[in-house]
C-alpha cells in the first residue's frame, strides 16, 4: 500500500548547505545581487511560460478556478493549495512516484489507486476530476509537470517571481523557508519555488530565477575542480 506523506522532512541525504546570495563587491551597476562561490550565469531570457500540454491542462484548471470565484471568492487559493498538496505528495513519496509513471497500469487500476491517495490527502473535487481526465488520456505521468505549471501560470498573475531550483533529492520545509528567505535578501520579491530533482547534480542546488542561475551544485563544483587540475597539469 502506497503512503503518501505531505510536506514530510527528508531526514537524510538532504543537499548541501544553501549558498548565501549577495552581492559580489566586485560587480557594479544595478540588477540583483549575485551569489558567493558559485558559478553565476545570465540565461538568455527571464523563466518561459508552460507550454505543451501541461499548460494546457494547468490553464483549463485556472479558467475553472476562475469560474467559480463569483460564488467562491477563494477558490482559486483552495484550488491551487490542493495542487501545491498534490505537488507535495509526488515530491516526498517515491511510492506515489512510481504508481503515476507506471506505464503498465491500465486506466482502471490508476483511477481507483490515486482517487483513494488524494481522498486521504483531502484533495478538492476539481483537481480530482482533473486527474480523472489525465488518466482517461493516459497523461497521469505529467500531473507534476502540470502542478508546476498551474503554479507558474498563478505566480505570474500575481506579480510574483518563480524560482527554478534543483536539487538531488527531496527539500525540507526548513531548506524551502531558507532559500526563500535568501533570494528575498538578494532583492527577488514574491519568491515562489518550483522543485526539480535531479540526481545527477550529487548534491548541493541550482537556483534560476528570471535570467539569473546560481549553480551550487556537487556536480559543477567537481567539474571546475577537474578544470583546475588539468589547468595546473
Amino acid at each position: 500500500m502506497l503512503i503518501a506523506r505531505r510536506r514530510q522532512g527528508i531526514a537524510s541525504a538532504r543537499p548541501s548547505p544553501l549558498p548565501s546570495f549577495r552581492r559580489d563587491p566586485a560587480r557594479t551597476g544595478p540588477g540583483p545581487p549575485v551569489a558567493a562561490a558559485e558559478t553565476i550565469q545570465t540565461a538568455s531570457s527571464s523563466t518561459p511560460n508552460p507550454v505543451g500540454a501541461p499548460a494546457r491542462y494547468a490553464l483549463a484548471l485556472l479558467s475553472l478556478a476562475d469560474d467559480k470565484r463569483a460564488d467562491e471568492p477563494g477558490a482559486l487559493d483552495r484550488i491551487a493549495a490542493d495542487l501545491e498538496g498534490l505537488l507535495g505528495l509526488w515530491r516526498d513519496d517515491a511510492g506515489f512516484r512510481d504508481f503515476i509513471a507506471d506505464p503498465r497500469l491500465d486506466a482502471v487500476k490508476q483511477r481507483a489507486g490515486t482517487f483513494a491517495i488524494l481522498d486521504r490527502a483531502g484533495i478538492g473535487t476539481e483537481v480530482k476530476n482533473l486527474v480523472g481526465v489525465m488518466i482517461t488520456n493516459r497523461r497521469l505521468s505529467a500531473l507534476p509537470a502540470v502542478a508546476q505549471a498551474f503554479g507558474t501560470l498563478l505566480a505570474e498573475r500575481r506579480g510574483q517571481q518563480t524560482a527554478e531550483v534543483t536539487t538531488a533529492h527531496p527539500l525540507s520545509e526548513t531548506q524551502r523557508a531558507q532559500i526563500v528567505a535568501r533570494l528575498t535578501e538578494a532583492g527577488h520579491s514574491g519568491v515562489r519555488l518550483a522543485e526539480h530533482i535531479d540526481p545527477s547534480i550529487l548534491g548541493g542546488l541550482i537556483v534560476r530565477i528570471g535570467s539569473r542561475l546560481y549553480d551550487n551544485s556537487i556536480k559543477s563544483k567537481l567539474q571546475r575542480l577537474q578544470y583546475a587540475m588539468k589547468g595546473a597539469a
